[in-house]
């Protein structure tokens, strides 16, 4: 007898948020449902070129709130009904692609679910190697370490010396980024929401300067140690937006660059108050870029190789965030992520 559940639960979108999303599911108002579904128990109830994967961990992110808006953007927003998109990683327990068995570890767009039927040809080019860890390919080998790699190299372009600012550096992305730019020889100005998140910026991952914005004087602290310790800024890597890019605007070199990756500042705002100091840009020539990961899809194992190198050796620390509530909490999690409750890497653990 098959040891796949007849039913699993899943998470659909109930009703978009306009503003956070609602936690919890009792209330009307709340911006998910839980629903009861079947799992395919025989590869006969696959289709050819399928794989059924038990999903293990789940990742969540801040660029999961802009997939609840129905707006145009780089990918179509989630469906009233929906499995909630969400990266995730685990093992296949049924296959009808030959490069798949039973028992291969994955990674892929599996959603809030227990078990999801996935395509095997984009599941074998995330095939997870043996004794290597799952988590990782959440984290610094999945789509958090592609970002943070392309973003400041491709984007950012820092050579030896730059000074470069991280806001967001106790995430996912941005203590990636902390560590290629020191990696890389840069002066680094990590940006962060808490002292507890600037002592191991500072003491585990050599950033040059954490600052911690919730300070009562962390924007004259901020431009002091930037323009006056450091002679202005080359680089920024941008997770935050808001008005702390706003003010860096000011303290930019002639040619800075900026990757702009996300605005987790104002994914929660309907009416996002927008910059004011962009005139700065014209002056100093800057070059103010977004980017999406997905646009490195084909050079992603370029990367790969280099981070997992990186790893081995011990030039690259990641930490994980181990949500609370399991699959049912990822609602609350994801709350928890922009309120800052994270250092590093935000997953829940599903089985």
């Amino acid at each position: 007898m098959s040891s796949i559940p007849e039913n699993q639960s899943r998470i659909v979108l109930r009703k978009r948020p306009t503003t956070g999303i609602v936690a919890g599911y009792e209330s009307e108002d709340a911006t998910f449902a839980k629903e009861v579904a079947k799992v395919p128990r025989s590869e006969s109830e696959l289709k050819e070129g399928d794989v059924l994967v038990k999903v293990e961990y789940v990742s969540l992110d801040p660029a999961m709130r802009g997939w609840l808006r129905d707006a145009r953007s780089y990918l179509p927003p989630v469906q009233i009904g929906e499995v909630m998109r969400a990266g995730g990683v685990g093992t296949v327990v049924l296959s009808r692609f030959e490069g798949l068995s039973k028992g291969d570890k994955v990674s892929g767009i599996t959603g809030w679910q227990e078990y999801a039927t996935l395509p095997g040809k984009a599941c074998e080019k995330r095939k997870i190697p043996p004794g290597c860890s799952l988590l990782d390919y959440l984290g610094p080998l999945g789509s958090s370490g592609q970002t943070a790699y392309w973003g400041i190299f491709d984007v950012g372009r820092i050579k030896s010396g730059d000074v470069v600012v991280v806001t967001g550096a106790a995430g996912s992305v941005g203590s990636m980024v902390v560590q290629l730019a020191k990696m890389k020889g840069c002066k680094v100005i990590a940006i962060a929401g808490s002292e507890e998140k600037c002592k191991w910026l500072k003491e585990s991952l050599k950033a040059d300067e954490a600052l911690d914005y919730k300070a009562p004087d962390f924007f004259s602290t901020y431009r002091e140690i930037a323009t006056k310790k450091y002679g202005y800024i080359d680089v920024i890597f941008e997770n935050v937006g808001g008005e702390v890019l706003d003010r860096s605007l000011l303290m930019l070199k002639p040619g800075a660059r900026i990757a702009f990756c996300g605005a987790i500042s104002d994914y929660n705002n309907p009416k996002p108050k927008g910059l004011t100091n962009y005139q700065a840009m014209i002056a100093m020539r800057v070059k103010l870029q977004g980017f999406i990961v997905f646009d490195y899809q084909k050079r992603y194992p370029e990367a790969e190789k280099e981070i997992a190198e990186w790893l081995r050796d011990g030039r690259l620390e990641r930490k994980f965030h181990i949500a609370q509530g399991g699959l049912e909490g990822c609602p609350q999690a994801l709350n928890d992520l922009f309120e800052g409750k994270n250092i590093g890497k935000m997953v829940a653990k599903v089985n």
